[in-house]
């Protein structure tokens, strides 16, 4: 089969989130399969536009309403990814330094999908399935259903897979007219609470639709931000589909970006080494038990809590426990996180910003990962933590109930059903007993780091939906 994925983001093009890390590869493993997966996405002003070679396919305009735009869509000439990259650069809307959070997105998204299926609609072929990601390409199923211009890629199939319910790109209908020429009889085909809703839109016209996690489906029917009733009507077509983990990204075995590399025969030497590592850099003492947050500081992560969570554990644990915080969101978040390191210089430390190496080495050096979200549609954290033999503090919700088994309950993790300070403090209680018992541990460890969280089932699953 031929497979064209559409994606805002693409690891490692561009990464805001786990969106990025899926759409870089799924269509690896698909490849692996037999298949023959591409990724369509818009070209930013990013690093990976200047490092690497590319070659023009197609060059033409796009009109929004009655304002064009020139397009040049670029291919990726190596095939470095392990599958064929195309981007699709919009002069004056995709060639921007950040992926998400301007004024005109809208616009910015749209003209992205309306000229990947103007470029699609010049092929000599066709191919076998459309697989579009989030709100950012939910109109690809709408335009090539009801407008005119598509007429000939109606029959393509079209796969939705909802990352995060949360984010649905609405806007006004005063924008209409950026669409290609459709009847207006089909425009409720479009509209969610009187307004034009791209995952809403998605969810009606996508031949099928696939959540991040089985369990990330059920909930979606309690809590989606408005898209509850939709979603239940739509049911019928809906799937979960565990996310997985790219295994040659991360590998302790054979990754570059640790301290010291290291199998499920050598963690203890290996995480002991890389834990040596980061404590130096970070002013942390190695002896004793390593708490870590790895993400967003968003509330959707329960983030907003870590402050008050950490600083009752330090207080409490009277110097016992490090904690190391990695990662970048809301400015007041930020603030009171930094803030800690003057009450507990020695115990915790915390990095704000993205650093996809340090995060590697945190997971190899850290013993235990906090993910009290809110929201966790799939989460790939605690997969990513699973390999490298740090063990996962989770709520139960999403995909990390799909993943994730309290010790309690004969598993390998310590789970709390709520987002508070309470819980995840109890929950933190526990990781510090669990870590007294070092041969517990030390099962526990070669256990998780046998898991198999890869990509071959999910790629099989999603081959298995198209070819419905």
């Amino acid at each position: 089969m031929e497979i064209i994925h559409l994606s805002a983001e693409c690891y490692p093009v561009a990464k805001v989130g786990g969106l990025g890390d899926v759409v870089g590869a799924l269509p690896k493993y698909q490849n692996k399969l037999g298949h023959f997966a591409k990724v369509v996405m818009p070209a930013y002003n990013i690093p990976f536009m200047w490092d690497n070679e590319f070659e023009v396919v197609y060059d033409a305009w796009v009109n929004l309403g009655r304002e064009g735009f020139p397009v040049r869509i670029l291919r990726e000439k190596t095939n470095k990814l392990g599958f064929d990259l195309y981007l699709v650069h919009i002069a004056g809307l995709t060639d921007r330094d950040k992926v998400y959070g301007y004024g005109d997105d809208t616009e910015r998204f749209l003209a992205y999908q309306i000229a990947t299926l103007d470029w699609i609609n010049q092929w000599e072929h066709r191919p076998d399935a459309i697989h579009c990601h989030d709100h950012h390409t939910g109109l690809v199923p709408f335009m090539t259903a009801n407008c005119e211009r598509y007429k000939s890629l109606s029959h393509i199939p079209t796969i939705l897979t909802i990352h995060n319910a949360q984010y649905q790109g609405q806007f006004g209908w005063n924008k209409i007219s950026y669409l290609p020429a459709f009847d207006l009889w089909k425009s409720g085909m479009l509209e969610w609470k009187n307004a034009i809703n791209p995952l809403a839109s998605a969810i009606k016209c996508a031949w099928r639709v696939t959540t991040v996690s089985p369990s990330y489906l059920d909930e979606l029917s309690v809590k989606a931000n408005g898209l509850e009733s939709l979603l239940a009507s739509e049911r019928g077509k809906s799937t979960g589909i565990l996310n997985g983990i790219d295994n040659d990204v991360w590998n302790p075995k054979t990754d570059s970006m640790l301290q010291k590399t290291y199998n499920v025969r050598t963690v203890e030497s290996g995480k002991k080494a890389n834990k040596a590592a980061l404590c130096a850099v970070f002013n942390l003492d190695p002896t004793k038990p390593l708490f870590t947050f790895i993400g967003r500081l968003v509330g959707e992560k329960g983030a907003d809590l870590l402050p008050d969570i950490f600083h009752n554990a330090l207080a409490h644990s009277r110097g016992n426990i490090n904690i190391l915080v990695l990662g970048s969101g809301d400015p007041v978040v930020e603030g009171r996180l930094l803030e800690l390191n003057n009450w507990f210089p020695g115990n915790y430390n915390a990095y704000i910003g993205y650093n996809e190496k340090l995060s590697h080495q945190i997971y190899a050096g850290a013993d235990f990962l906090l993910m009290p979200s809110r929201v966790e549609p799939c989460g790939l954290n605690q997969m990513y933590a699973l390999r490298y033999g740090t063990i996962p503090i989770v709520r139960r919700i999403g995909g990390l109930r799909d993943t994730v088994t309290d010790i309690g309950d004969g598993g390998f993790g310590i789970c709390h059903d709520q987002t508070s300070v309470w819980d995840v403090g109890q929950a933190m209680g526990r990781a510090y007993e669990l870590y007294q018992d070092k041969k517990r541990v030390k099962d526990i460890l070669k256990y998780i780091m046998q898991l198999d969280h890869s990509w071959d089932r999910a790629a099989q699953q999603y081959i298995d939906t198209y070819q419905m």
